[in-house]
């Protein structure tokens, strides 16, 4: 039956193909703008590591100033980093299964003078525990051993970029180069790696691409480094020099801890209010007691990851696509109207209600897949363009699940535009158009 519903709907699109094709038309531009944006969406809110964002905590607490608080619009806000002396003293739980602290800072690359002249990159500091908590795919190597963050021991990480610059794409584990003024040991390389957002670093620019090297977060002493992301403080350091910047209470660290089970999550909560008791004890944290242990998801909406101009969008376009529906009403009532006669025939000849409803709902379903399929047409180049109008390190396009949704919306703009037309067709009574015949 399916089938012989299918044959009639293919033969009435071909009786009126000027019409058919305004309306196939209609739906796709509806869905071509709607999937576009519902596309952009998805991958700038998407989970960037789904297999373990329930056990990823961000770490907040209250180091701020005692007269006024982080947000004058919330006050339950924290800062949204750590300074260096508290990093310091909760890196010594046992607690999390993976922990670190880490920061991007700018430091020159120098490679061999037979490659080239020394670059600037983007370095992350951070501890060896990084790499496994955020499921950092290598190349070649690894990362380094507990060890090397004690020493610090100069070894080094590349991103595939680095490594394909300097040492031409190779395996170049264990050999050397010049960072700044010291000489560091390459362990490891890592293969592509791009999370979209950028979560473990949302302040300096969440879709921006990661870090080029990876160096252990404790040559900060050593090399003196200044944070080169976001640095925000409400009391002057205490002193001059740089051991008074690492002592004071300026803000620059990103703290995430690994915790898998719900008593790990209880017995660090448990460490970050006896130590933030301790602090106040000494004069330090004199706001409420309000430490935090944020998941990936909620951090990032916190943090307004997702820019507000692409949800607003996403609403306009689905508004874009209901209006498209509507307006599409008009027309397939009155193109099934003007087949009442025939219908009227087909009634009386015994076919009922529901079997002529059914076969106008297939017709409307059979435009709405066609319309799809234009639709996902639409999006590739509407996603192209966005590609080329804007600056950003990665490129929109549509995936499975997305094209699914495109043929998914069609159906329902097919439904919501046919429901109404058909029912109508199929009410009216045979008497008059019988006489007709």
């Amino acid at each position: 039956m399916l089938l012989y519903h299918l044959r009639i709907a293919f033969k009435s699109l071909k009786r009126n193909p000027i019409l058919s094709a305004l309306i196939i038309c209609g739906i796709g531009l509806g869905i071509g703008v709607s999937t576009t944006f519902m596309t952009t969406y998805h991958l700038l809110s998407g989970n960037p590591i789904p297999h373990k964002s329930d056990r990823l905590y961000y770490v907040e607490m209250d180091s701020w100033d005692p007269a006024r608080g982080w947000d004058d619009s919330d006050p339950k806000a924290t800062p949204n980093q750590l300074t260096y002396r508290d990093m310091v003293e909760i890196m010594k739980s046992k607690i999390p299964t993976y922990q670190g602290g880490s920061f991007k800072a700018s430091l020159y690359v120098h490679p061999p003078p037979n490659v080239g002249r020394p670059f600037k990159v983007v370095a992350r500091m951070c501890f060896t525990d990084f790499f496994p908590m955020f499921d950092v795919p290598f190349q070649y190597g690894s990362g380094w051993p507990r060890s090397a963050d004690a020493g610090p021991e100069q070894v080094v990480v590349l991103d595939s970029e680095t490594n394909q610059k300097v040492f031409g794409g190779q395996n170049s584990v264990g050999k050397l180069l010049r960072v700044e003024d010291r000489e560091f040991k390459v362990v490891g390389v890592l293969k592509p790696w791009f999370p979209r957002p950028k979560f473990f670093d949302v302040h300096n620019g969440a879709f921006e691409k990661p870090d080029e090297i990876y160096l252990p977060f404790n040559f900060v002493r050593p090399l003196e480094l200044y944070s080169a992301g976001n640095t925000s403080g409400w009391k002057n350091d205490e002193g001059e020099g740089f051991e008074a910047h690492l002592n004071g209470e300026s803000i620059w660290i990103q703290m995430w801890v690994q915790l898998d089970t719900e008593k790990q999550k209880e017995a660090y909560m448990d460490f970050l209010n006896s130590y933030v008791k301790g602090q106040k004890a000494l004069g330090r944290m004199q706001r409420p007691l309000n430490n935090k242990l944020l998941p990936v998801m909620e951090w990032m909406k916190i943090e307004k990851v997702v820019p507000e101009e692409a949800t607003s969008m996403l609403v306009i376009s689905m508004l874009f696509l209901v209006v498209c529906a509507l307006n599409l009403i008009g027309i397939l009532l009155g193109k099934f109207l003007a087949r009442a006669p025939e219908v009227g025939v087909r009634r009386a000849l015994g076919a009922s209600k529901w079997s002529i409803f059914f076969q106008h709902i297939i017709e409307c379903e059979l435009v709405g897949v066609l319309g799809g399929v234009l639709g996902v047409l639409l999006s590739i180049g509407g996603l192209k363009l966005i590609n080329s109008l804007f600056e950003i390190n990665f490129k929109f396009q549509l995936d499975s699940p997305m094209v699914m949704g495109a043929i998914g919306l069609a159906l329902t703009a097919g439904l919501i535009a046919g429901l109404y037309p058909a029912w109508r067709i199929c009410s009216i009574p045979p008497a008059v158009y019988l006489k007709e015949q």
